[in-house]
Order: C-alpha cells, then structure tokens, then sequence
C-alpha cells in the first residue's frame, strides 16, 4: 500500500511524454497554481493546488491565462480536465514566449477582466503578473 501512495502522488506533476524533458515554469492565476510547459505549437498546465470540487469550467479559464502569459500565444484549442490541460497555440510572427531566466521563477497573477473581444473575435483576458524568484 505504501508504494501505491507512493506512485500516485509522484504523478500529480509527471508531464505528458510529448512534454518530457521540457522544464517547466510555475505560475499562478487566481485561485489555481500550474506547471506551464510549451513545446513547439502546443503547451501542457498541470494544476498543482488543492482546490475544493473544481470543475473544468471554472479551472479552464485561469489555465487559458496560464499558457498564454508563459507562451506569449493565443490558445487556439483547449482539452482536458479540472487538473491537467493540453493547448493548441497560435503564435504569430511578433508573438514573443516569455523570457525564462536560470532558476526557479513563479507568477503570481492578478486577473482583472477576461471576456471575448466582438471586433477582433477573441478571448482577452487583462491580468498583472509579478514574478517571484527562488
């Protein structure tokens, strides 16, 4: 029995394989905290926090958030569930990923608005973010 704990909570993090190897950066978006990882055109959040009875609908958009202050993209496609989410990007030529400095840096992100701009026909989300260095 103790080994069976022992594996299930050694994968609370563990990435998908197309991710592996790929480090990733923490941040956190309201109330949810996720390991970002962006490789090629895709990127993977795993939420990391305890949170009481999350459902996807509620997680997703802060996830959203997540992947698109890290990857400097727009998220294209979302799948997934309340605890780990894989994302198709959109990357335009100007799009610029987030510099990523050695050692361990998390965000903390204030989200202040996030609705669907009708003009442009895509989802905005307006958020102030201050990384924290370990």
């Amino acid at each position: 029995m103790p080994c069976l704990v022992f594996l299930v909570s050694a994968a609370c993090d563990t990435p998908h394989p197309r991710f592996a190897g790929v480090d990733p950066v923490r941040i956190t978006m309201g109330q949810s905290t996720f390991d970002v990882r962006v490789k090629g055109g895709e990127a993977e959040a795993i939420r990391l926090n305890a949170e009481w009875a999350p459902r996807p609908e509620a997680v997703a958009p802060r996830a959203v958030a997540a992947i698109e202050r890290v990857s400097g993209c727009t998220v294209r496609r979302l799948d997934g569930d309340q605890a780990q989410f894989f994302a198709r990007l959109k990357c335009s030529k100007d799009d610029r990923p987030m510099a990523v400095l050695p050692g361990r840096i998390e965000y903390e992100c204030d989200i202040a608005d996030a609705y669907i701009d009708r003009g442009l026909g895509e989802a905005v989300t307006e958020m102030t973010c201050t990384p924290r260095r370990y």
